[in-house]
């Protein structure tokens, strides 16, 4: 089983316009709505794949249970909280591709169910294969809720991922878990370099045992304790890009937990990630462009210590 966690669970509405233009009235040609928060969409992306997956976090209100309600090929294991879950919202320009995201911050998280959350997590946890941690914190859950939750993992034994950002990414990375997957962005916050390899090593250095980084249509540079590499897709693709970044987490976890060599884990998370981006329905991953693109992806490098 591969548990991920999603403190900040949403529901994902999406609106497709024509065209988006400021101060002006829309007509939206199509909704969508889904449950939501990054941990959720690794998690769809891994049962996809024929992975037994466990979810949990906390989900909270009206918006909560549908969030609950619409789970599906997933182990629900949330942790009911008195607030209500969040709600995202996608604008796609349907002209451009482009899309506008609205994300509200998430219910205040109490005391007591953060210890109900750390408690339910500790056993679930015991019986998972590998851990993925991704997303923001909700209002209430301490700066450091990530270094505690990795040093939860190691000490079970477990691989854990980290995809987060700011803060919460810096205290995390020290706690040394196997795989951090920031965005290029994310990556230069918390080295203050902008050359994404320099930036990985420099942020194993830190604590992480690998660093994976996202560089969008250019695929991923990778450092680890046994080498360095890119791997980039066989071409420029066009697309949406929502949730693209959470396809590669599950793709690095499915080759993980399978026991595949790096550059075997790196194709198969940009395949993924640019199957996500061709798929008609945001967030989900094209199966046959997957299929068609796991032996196309071009990965360099060298597997030597890092």
């Amino acid at each position: 089983m591969i548990l991920t966690v999603t403190l900040n669970t949403a529901l994902d509405l999406t609106y497709r316009v024509p065209a988006l233009r400021p101060h002006t009235a829309h007509r939206v040609t199509d909704v969508a709505e889904r449950p939501g928060g990054k941990g959720l969409n690794v998690a769809r992306v891994l049962a996809a794949l024929g992975h037994e997956v466990t979810v949990t976090g906390f989900t909270g209100g009206d918006t909560g249970r549908l969030i609950r309600e619409r789970l599906t090929g997933v182990v629900d294991a949330f942790v009911p909280v008195c607030g209500s879950s969040r709600r995202t919202v996608a604008v796609v320009d349907a002209r451009t591709g482009d899309t506008t995201q609205l994300n509200e911050p998430g219910p205040l998280i109490t005391p007591a169910e953060w210890s109900a959350f750390l408690a339910a997590y500790g056993e679930l946890v015991a019986g998972a294969e590998a851990v993925a941690l991704c997303g923001s914190l909700p209002p209430g859950v301490p700066v450091g809720a990530y270094a505690g939750l990795v040093r939860t993992a190691r000490t079970a034994g477990v691989p854990v991922l980290l995809d987060t950002s700011g803060e919460p990414l810096r205290r995390g990375v020290a706690a040394r878990p196997d795989i951090v997957k920031p965005n290029a962005d994310e990556l230069a916050e918390l080295t203050g370099s902008h050359e994404p390899l320099r930036a990985s090593q420099d942020a194993r250095r830190r604590g992480a045992r690998a660093v994976v980084a996202s560089l969008g249509s250019e695929g991923l540079v990778a450092a680890t304790e046994v080498g360095r590499w890119r791997a980039t897709p066989p071409a420029r693709l066009h697309g949406n890009p929502t949730g693209a970044g959470d396809s590669v987490s599950a793709g690095l976890l499915s080759a993980l937990v399978q026991g595949l060599p790096w550059p075997a884990r790196l194709s198969r998370a940009v395949a993924l990630s640019a199957a996500t981006v061709l798929s008609p329905t945001a967030g989900d991953f094209d199966r046959t462009a997957y299929e068609d693109l796991t032996n196309r992806v071009t990965v360099t490098g060298e597997a030597t210590a890092a």
